[in-house]
């Protein structure tokens, strides 16, 4: 059940500690507008997959789904390795979905951000994320969509974020992901209703 503030989960699809994901979501973490608490969750300690092991999955898997679950929104920031979604992403996100019909993404309002050194700013992973929600039944804000290229030239060498416009990308996403939260509980999802 929704409180008054918008309980967000974010994660980072990146283990690498100076990863410019995992500070872009440090960084989200002191944008966040009134009204919205964004609780962060570090993948590192969730296991891969194995399906002979989903009936009693590992503590920190159990701790993550418990997480989603109660969270209203998600937060995920993820990286483009090879075109695509980063493997301890997909891992965490197979976990979380098991067993079948008791998966914790069902009917969650998602977010996604990312940070690349490249041009494109994660736009192919966060393509491929929203193919992946479809399945999850999750529903991805569409907009504003951040995507953060030549994030070598934003993020200072210790993770801090000095692009301003970058950082008021950051603040309307939070901003939207939690109306859309909201929205969503209320059942109005289409416009104007």
């Amino acid at each position: 059940m929704m409180t008054d503030a918008v309980r967000i989960l974010g994660f980072a699809g990146s283990l690498r500690k100076q990863s410019y994901n995992r500070s872009a979501l440090r960084v989200a973490g002191k944008l966040v507008p009134a009204g919205i608490t964004l609780e962060t969750f570090d993948l590192a300690g969730i296991p891969s997959f194995n399906q002979d092991h989903e009936r009693e999955p590992p503590p920190a898997v159990r701790q993550f789904k418990d997480k989603v679950k109660t969270a209203d929104a998600i937060l995920i920031v993820t990286p483009e390795y090879n075109y695509s979604v980063p493997g301890v992403l997909k891992n965490a996100i197979d976990w979380a979905s098991r067993l079948y019909g008791e998966s914790a993404w069902d009917g969650k309002p998602v977010g996604i951000m990312g940070a690349s050194v490249g041009m494109t700013g994660t736009v192919r992973a966060q393509y491929h994320r929203r193919q992946m929600f479809v399945f999850l039944n999750m529903f991805p804000l569409n907009q504003p969509e951040v995507m953060i290229a030549n994030a070598h030239e934003k993020f200072d060498e210790d993770g801090n974020l000095k692009d301003e416009k970058t950082a008021a990308k950051i603040r309307e996403l939070l901003q939207a992901l939690g109306d859309w939260a909201k929205r969503l509980k209320k059942g109005k999802t289409w416009a104007g209703g």
